[in-house]
């Protein structure tokens, strides 16, 4: 019995390869516009710090991590998300001690024991930007002009942005006691995860996913009628700078991000293109997560973005990714003379950076000519002994069938 895929896991066949380096040179692109540093993290951390920075309350660290313990009795962890890895490399590398903010992007593969479905796999792949050391709404307004740019960029329609606050350490426990206030008397018909959540972490109950607690929950307080003072004004000046950057939004009281890390912003860009309302880009800020694991107090904001959901929302928009690369030229050979001038020059084009390319299986010329067909090649050129002695060589355009009589020495110039 053939060996299978994981569940949940998908490979990147060649012919798909150039849809996921066009994303990925689109990222790096707009990130280094806005000035973002790349930063690469371990496929693993250690547990620890997913449990301290995401919360032992979230789905994702009490259902979905991929946990195992190493050869040296360690407890590992694949990364579900990006934005811990990455505070962690800042601390530990001292990056705090520079002049900040420090703004980091990255497109990192995470882990997460999820049931699969469309655009959304158990190891699926992410871009995300970070911004370390500022607590200015500036920031905020940044990194979701920087995600509303990008998917304008790769041709995203019928998608809108979702903004709201999540409070912080001064107003969120007053907004505890109202919604467990509101929950206690219908405790009993609660999920037994969120009955595990209604002491530590009740803000999590508006999370669950299951259809009875969700309907619980739809007339539950909202956070934005308990902000204090300080995340009031931090959200106007948010609403504000978006306003004058021209970037529509919805205000969504009902926003509530699956890691505990997050204060004051959050936001969503949402879609309905590819079925379900779904989220294509999330984030916020979190202004406690560095200290959390282990480094200086400082504030953070950032957001993730899923390539598996983005490629598919791109193919439902009907995005022109172009097409994959082919061979410049395709050096077919008649006789063993001709096969080793061949492969002389086949070698001088690719260290002239064209891409060329010849058959390996010994076909014969007619053989030769279907693959340079099959390639897709812009040119083809046939050697046999009278080329090898005249060093005359005919280039054929494979699109219009025209014939040119090159010189070898001028091939590169010529294609």
């Amino acid at each position: 019995m053939a060996i299978k895929a994981p569940k949940g896991t998908k490979d990147m066949l060649p012919q798909e390869a150039y849809r996921w380096h066009y994303i990925e040179d689109k990222w790096a692109e707009i990130c280094s516009e806005y000035g973002f540093r790349e930063i690469r993290t371990p496929a693993f951390e250690a547990t620890e710090l997913f449990n301290r920075g995401i919360g032992d309350t979230t789905d994702v660290v009490q259902k979905e991590m991929y946990t195992f313990e190493d050869m040296g009795g360690r407890s590992i962890t694949l990364k579900p998300e990006g934005t811990s890895p990455a505070v962690r490399a800042f601390i530990e590398s001292n990056l705090y001690a520079e002049t900040q903010p420090t703004k980091l992007y990255y497109d990192t593969p995470c882990f997460r024991y999820e049931k699969p479905q469309a655009g959304r796999l158990r190891e699926f792949h992410q871009f995300g930007i970070e911004n370390f050391g500022t607590d200015s709404m500036t920031a905020d307004a940044e990194i979701i002009a920087l995600g509303s740019d990008f998917l304008e960029r790769m041709g995203i329609e019928d998608i809108e942005l979702h903004i709201s606050s999540v409070g912080c350490r001064k107003c969120r426990p007053v907004y505890r006691k109202a919604l467990q206030d509101f929950l206690r008397p219908h405790y009993d018909c609660l999920c037994e995860t969120c009955k595990s959540r209604f002491e530590k972490n009740p803000m999590r109950i508006l999370d669950c996913k299951s259809k009875e607690d969700r309907e619980i929950c739809k007339d539950a307080p909202m956070m934005l009628d308990y902000l204090c003072d300080e995340c009031r004004q931090d959200f106007e000046d948010l609403k504000s700078y978006l306003d004058a950057m021209g970037i529509r939004y919805t205000v969504d009281p009902s926003i509530v991000r699956g890691l505990d890390y997050y204060t004051k912003t959050a936001f969503e860009f949402i879609t309905t293109k590819i079925g379900a309302q779904g989220t294509v880009c999330g984030g916020g800020r979190y202004d406690h997560l560095i200290e959390e694991v282990g480094g200086p107090q400082m504030p953070g904001v950032g957001f993730g973005l899923g390539k598996e959901r983005l490629l598919l929302l791109m193919d439902a928009c009907g995005h022109d990714f172009g097409i994959a690369p082919a061979p410049q030229i395709f050096i077919a050979w008649i006789g063993d003379k001709a096969r080793t001038y061949s492969l002389q020059l086949i070698h001088e084009l690719r260290r002239a950076g064209i891409r060329a390319e010849a058959d390996t299986r010994e076909r014969n010329l007619k053989g030769q000519m279907k693959y340079a067909n099959k390639l897709g090649a812009a040119y083809t050129v046939v050697i046999g002994d009278d080329e090898v002695d005249s060093g005359e060589l005919t280039l054929k355009n494979m699109e219009t069938s025209e014939q040119t009589k090159v010189r070898r020495e001028d091939l590169v110039n010529a294609i």
